[in-house]
């Protein structure tokens, strides 16, 4: 006989989905940083296929 057993736990139920949190409106200084943000991955796409690296002339 083992000296001791392992009892399989079952996860907890799952509740019910809590009512919607209204979003707060983000500051102005997160709203900038996103502009950035957007503004810079617009020009990395823009700018792959002209942007590759050329090898200097001789």
């Amino acid at each position: 006989m083992p000296a001791f057993t392992f009892e399989k736990i079952s996860p907890p139920a799952r509740r019910a989905p809590t009512a919607a949190v209204p979003k707060k409106p983000r500051g102005l200084i997160s709203q900038m940083i996103d502009r950035f943000a957007a503004r810079r991955a617009r020009r990395a796409l823009q700018g792959q296929g002209a942007r590759r690296d050329k090898k200097p002339a001789e």
